[in-house]
């Protein structure tokens, strides 16, 4: 099943996570007043500049590959400490520390986007270039150097060593992007078996396709006029923020579990039912403002899942200390 089939499947048959119709509704007027006061504009989907990059070109999609191949694993058990990067004077964390060692990385000359490089690039040289500012290595280094390598050899023996050919082979669909990212790209294989069904979530491999179509604002080489199948790209974040607006509930043996920092494995039931149900949720969310657009700009008929996941990770980021006292669950893994 594909993402959206997957999520209403896990989202029926769930135990320990509900979807509220109240939350959801609420989630969709926070949108709605976002969008009023010009807090939130869907149209700026790139809601972050430097250090992401700028550039509506081939480079840039280089760039966002990279990103994506390592954009996993970023917390720590205490809320304080999660994996940082200072750049220019500016301390990142999370993502965006990673966005900042990759630009950080290309600002000294390290070929850090180039397949040809990372192809073959050592242990020791991915750990120097994405080492913290603490000192610390970036959660999971083993399995980044493993990706890197192995992303780098695959676009090298089957893309002509650029990512930018994967793109343009998917003829401005995508979903013939996902189905190709997904295929030849082994670590983005994003799935599991729910309820003796095989399901699937593709977190990474559909944020790469959205970063692209918001990079280039929907055009040119971003130009996916089928960009409404990609769903929202099931993480540890939003969930966090689907339950401070209360569009999700957790049962009291789940919560505990959450509050008590269990690390829960890749594949587990309750990991499932929270990526799934957060996936669905954003799905319920999409339709309840559809049914507002008549009171509101044709803009918000753009509105797609894409766009409510950057709303709510936006959110999350911006309300951060607000938020902490909302458990998320923790899972060690390369998908997300």
């Amino acid at each position: 099943m594909n993402p959206r089939e997957s999520a209403a499947f896990i989202a029926s048959a769930s135990k320990d996570v509900k979807l509220n119709p109240v939350g959801i509704k609420k989630v969709a007027s926070e949108i709605l007043q976002a969008i009023a006061s010009q807090e939130f504009e869907p149209n700026n989907m790139m809601i972050h500049s430097y250090p992401l990059p700028v550039a509506e070109d081939a480079s840039s999609i280089e760039w966002l590959f990279v990103a994506d191949a390592l954009n996993f694993s970023f917390w720590a058990l205490e809320e304080n400490a999660h994996y940082s990067v200072e750049l220019h004077g500016k301390q990142y964390t999370g993502y965006m520390a990673l966005c900042a060692a990759i630009t950080k990385a290309q600002e000294a000359g390290i070929p850090i986007t180039c397949p040809k490089y990372y192809a073959t690039v050592s242990k020791e040289e991915v750990n120097a270039i994405f080492m913290s500012s603490t000192g610390e290595p970036i959660p999971l280094p083993e399995q980044r150097w493993s990706i890197l390598q192995e992303c780098g050899k695959i676009l090298n023996e089957k893309f002509d060593g650029q990512f930018y050919n994967c793109v343009k082979q998917a003829g401005s669909s995508a979903q013939k992007l996902l189905d190709l990212i997904v295929s030849n790209f082994p670590s983005f294989r994003d799935e599991g078996v729910f309820e003796g069904k095989k399901v699937s979530f593709y977190k990474r491999a559909q944020i790469l396709v959205a970063d692209i179509w918001s990079l280039f604002k929907g055009k040119g080489l971003g130009n996916f006029g089928d960009i409404n199948t990609i769903t929202m790209f099931a993480d540890y974040r939003v969930p966090q923020a689907l339950v401070h607006f209360g569009a999700m509930e957790y049962s009291e043996k789940l919560y505990e579990l959450l509050a008590a920092n269990h690390t829960f494995s890749n594949g587990d039931q309750e990991e499932m039912e929270i990526r799934g149900c957060s996936i669905h949720a954003v799905e319920l969310i999409q339709e309840e403002l559809k049914s507002h657009s008549a009171d509101t700009d044709k803009e918000t008929l753009r509105i797609n899942s894409a766009i409510i996941d950057y709303f709510l990770w936006e959110y999350r980021r911006r309300h951060a200390q607000s938020l902490a006292k909302v458990p998320y669950h923790k899972v060690r893994c390369i998908y997300y």
